[in-house]
């Protein structure tokens, strides 16, 4: 371990072509990192390191440089530009201690540039300002810059950023009383100093202020040091760093271990990069950390080792055994691990502001598979999270969401270069989520065989952009606080689905009111379907809104052309007004939303001939501005999403009942927590005579089990003996089926192979089935276990894929989960009070990506919740119909 020193990381950040890594140059060749100054248009800048970097011109990719000053070890972040990368940029804020906030002289304030200061605000982050490309307007003796221009850029940082964003380029003893009492103004303490020296008619105040209580100025955010140079002609740089050198401070951090990870990035061999902050406590190679990873690394993460430790600048890097609080270094070895996550005692970082608004159709090669792309896809996602890679398996297609034209490029390009895949994407679609527009309660019941939950859900609208948000206000006397915890944390699991057209739901305070379990029949996958079917059982009452993504507007053209721009936003269905009328050139501010407006620079560019510049910003979701034409062509039918069920389950007489949404409030069993009467099913709360009662007691569920175990039912009634178990005359749901001649699900697998199938069989419900085996189990139930492991075992030798039969423990006090091999197969005895098919729900529930689940079983429940999930079905009856075909098919060919 080297010696002790303090860390400090500052940011930079800009709008794109402000010159922000020409700056970041110069200040590594003043502070002695590099012997010359590379240029961006020359391909040899120190961090733009990257093939896709130097072809294009611009930062796609944050990199650090580390610099020595003194006892502090600083650490330069440079962050991408350019709109589309600004997810990437957002992700470093969470470990910058400073900013250097770049702005472009020649182009003013421009829109992003607010964008990045408000959130820096957001972050509390302390920020130097400053303002580039002055060389364009010199003083008339050519030495200096152009002072009224430093002064309209000065003042309009203030109009628009803060009022406290100061010029420090003059030397220390050149600065005015004015400047002085400006400082004096941000603490009352040092205004009595002030007006004291004042009294006493001393010449400079800034002479009895310590350079720490102007470092602790700027720390606390209370003043905003301004400069104005020129980075590519080195001017005003080597005065600003030094500036900057002299008023960082270093922060305190706590003895206990916590780190926050900002970026994941592969290295040319392939390993998997963690890029953190250590932020408490130190950190070495060999130590174990927890990471949570994303739900198709589960299996993977959990209790991981570091195997190397390294501290980059530019591309190089070095090896280290051991890191300390406040570095930043790169991690390896570890499977697990997001951006934005926090390890140790760092909790998840802020919710991002800068999101796609567009998704994107990707297609490769006929030679790859859909399951290949995704793999490559999934490895991008990892290193920019913002692509929320969606496959939707009934169309077999990949969508991808990103911020722009450039970036869809950028994809493209790393598929080829990294994986040797070329891909094409669409023009992209919108964007649209949903939200309510009064308050309505949920309920979700969950109650098939020795199961039970029931939930219900305050929904009411919130503020635009505050998202979802979830909270409990239900007495842990009603509900255990385990139960409500697992409620919650159902809640936060899942994005939630509108109704209207299927889209992510957003701006909802979702608050659990009521709830019920029972003491010994209910456990967290229970929770799990009535939380879902809540909210969906709420949303398919409330009054819902379609919200679409809006731009803020900046239009800057010739002034003879307003009219023909304010027009053109008023046809996209957005609004604009005059910022500023000059004799050449104006400015036109609005809104619009981004479906109509995001190609519109080409237009612009054209009537304009090249001289009008359109600059857009995310500015949120709001209404949309043609929901009928939207709805109507994506076509959604939210009762067919049975990934999404708005119905719930009851026992009654002794049998699972799937009741529709609009009767749920007739059969619940908990009174409604909130007099909400929105529709005519609201107002049906408590007036109805409820059917059910409670959770089924002992003697009838003893009655059940026996019925159900000790009979070959296979979800038909005696009465329906003839009724086909597939197809579009079965009573059973259509996700999640799939029969023998189901040629589309054939197809659909030839382009989508799986890379592991798993068989689970209910062994007593296929057992049972057998006629022989069924009397077998009444005379001695381990003889015939036994000839069902046997039957399975020789069945399994003429297929491929794995087989597990799980035997239901029950009943069985004391009981522990134990499995073991038995020939080929697999065998699963349950643990005490865990169902065969609990456990057949949870492995289905918890399945990776690339693993096809059948559940072989004709419980009837268990059928809708594990084809509800994704698992392909098969009854009892068909197993053994295909057992012996396959016997069948043998004899033929060996005897």
């Amino acid at each position: 371990m080297e010696n002790r020193c303090d860390h400090i990381t500052i940011g930079i950040l800009a709008h794109v072509d402000a010159g922000k890594t020409t700056l970041s140059e110069q200040l590594l060749y003043h502070a002695g990192v590099l012997q010359s100054v590379g240029r961006v248009d020359h391909g040899d800048s120190f961090l733009d390191t990257d093939d896709m970097e130097k072809s294009r011109g611009i930062t796609i990719f944050s990199k650090e440089a580390r610099l020595m000053a003194g006892d502090k070890e600083l650490i330069l972040l440079d962050t991408p530009g350019h709109v589309d990368f600004s997810a990437e940029m957002e992700r470093t804020l969470s470990v910058m201690d400073y900013a250097i906030l770049l702005v472009n002289a020649a182009d003013g304030l421009s829109a992003h540039t607010e964008v990045l200061w408000k959130l820096l605000l957001e972050r509390q982050i302390p920020v130097f300002v400053f303002v580039n490309k002055m060389d364009q307007f010199t003083a008339d003796d050519g030495q200096g810059f152009d002072t009224d221009k430093k002064d309209e850029i000065l003042k309009l940082l203030q109009k628009k950023l803060s009022a406290e964003i100061l010029d420090f380029s003059l030397p220390y003893d050149c600065r005015g009383r004015d400047f002085w009492e400006e400082i004096a103004m941000t603490r009352e303490d040092l205004l009595d100093d002030f007006l004291k020296a004042h009294d006493e008619e001393q010449e400079h105040f800034g002479d009895s202020l310590k350079p720490r209580t102007m470092g602790e100025l700027v720390k606390s955010r209370r003043v905003f040091p301004c400069y104005f140079g020129s980075a590519l002609k080195d001017k005003g740089i080597e005065e600003f760093w030094q500036e900057v050198l002299a008023l960082v401070m270093p922060r305190s951090f706590p003895d206990e271990f916590g780190a926050r990870i900002y970026r994941v990035s592969r290295d040319d061999k392939g390993q998997r990069l963690l890029h953190l902050r250590l932020t408490g406590g130190r950190l070495s190679v060999r130590d174990t950390v927890s990471l949570s990873g994303s739900q198709r690394q589960q299996e993977k993460a959990g209790e991981e080792k570091i195997t190397q430790l390294r501290l980059y600048s530019g591309s190089r890097y070095r090896i280290v055994s051991e890191i300390d609080a406040g570095q930043i270094a790169v991690v390896c070895g570890l499977s697990g691990g997001l951006s934005g996550e926090g390890i140790g005692y760092e909790q998840a970082d802020l919710p991002p502001q800068m999101v796609p608004v567009l998704s994107y159709r990707l297609q490769g090669p006929d030679s790859v598979t859909v399951s290949e792309l995704l793999e490559k896809l999934r490895i991008l996602e990892e290193e920019n999270p913002e692509l929320s890679v969606r496959f939707e398996e009934e169309k077999s297609e990949i969508y991808i969401q990103l911020m722009g034209q450039v970036q869809t490029e950028v994809v493209k390009s790393r598929m080829e270069e990294r994986f040797g895949i070329p891909v094409t994407l669409d023009e992209g679609e919108v964007i649209y989520r949903e939200t309510i527009a009064g308050r309505v309660e949920g309920v979700g019941h969950f109650e098939p065989l020795r199961h039970y939950a029931e939930v219900h859900l305050l929904l009411e609208p919130a503020e635009r952009g505050s998202g979802l948000s979830f909270k409990s206000r239900v007495s842990s006397d009603l509900l255990a606080t385990n139960w409500k915890r697992l409620i919650l944390q159902h809640l936060t699991e899942k994005q939630h689905r509108g109704v209207l057209t299927g889209a992510p739901l957003t701006d909802v305070r979702i608050t659990l009111v009521a709830g019920r379990a029972h003491p010994k029949h209910t456990e967290g996958g229970d929770f799990r379907q009535a939380t879902y079917r809540a909210v969906r059982q709420g949303l398919m009452q409330a009054e819902n809104i379609l919200l679409e993504p809006y731009y803020s507007v900046t239009v800057t053209l010739p002034t003879t052309m307003i009219g023909r721009v304010l027009t053109d936003l008023e046809s996209m269905s957005g609004s604009g007004a005059p910022l500023t009328i000059g004799e050449e050139t104006s400015v036109i501010t609005g809104r619009a939303p981004v479906a109509t407006i995001r190609n519109y620079a080409g237009e612009l560019a054209a009537f304009t001939r090249g001289r009008g510049r359109l600059q857009l910003r995310f500015d949120g979701y709001d209404l949309c501005h043609n929901p009928e034409e939207v709805i109507a062509a994506k076509g959604y039918e939210p009762e067919h999403d049975l990934g999404n069920r708005s119905d719930s389950v009851f026992c009654m007489h002794g049998s699972s009942v799937i009741v529709p949404w609009d009767e749920v409030f007739s059969h619940m069993h908990l009174p409604p927590a909130e007099a909400v009467q929105k529709t005519d099913a609201g107002a049906a709360f408590g007036k109805a005579e409820r059917t059910s009662v409670g959770p089924a007691g002992e003697d009838e569920l003893k009655e059940i089990f026996e019925r159900t175990f000790k009979s070959s039912w296979d979800g038909r009634r005696p009465e329906d003996e003839n009724a086909p178990l597939f197809g579009k005359n079965s009573s059973l749901p259509v996700a999640g089926q799939r029969g023998q001649g189901d040629e589309k699900y054939r197809q659909k697998q030839k382009k989508n192979p799986v890379k592991e199938e798993i068989l689970l069989v209910d062994g007593y419900n296929v057992m049972h089935a057998d006629p022989g085996l069924a009397t077998l189990a009444g005379q001695n139930l381990d003889a015939a276990r036994d000839s069902l492991l046997d039957i399975l075992s020789d069945f399994q030798g003429t297929r491929d894929g794995k087989l597990v039969v799980v035997f239901d423990a029950y009943r069985i006090t004391g009981g522990r989960e134990h499995r073991q091999r038995y020939h080929n197969i697999e065998v699963v005895y349950t643990k005490e009070q865990q169902t065969a098919d609990m456990y057949i729900e949870k492995t289905v529930h918890e399945a990776g990506s690339g693993v096809r689940i059948i559940v072989a079983t004709s419980d009837r429940i268990e059928q809708i919740v594990s084809g509800g999930q994704g698992a392909l079905l098969i009854s009892s009856r068909e197993l053994w119909r295909q057992i012996r075909e396959k016997k069948q098919e043998l004899r033929r060919e060996y005897l």
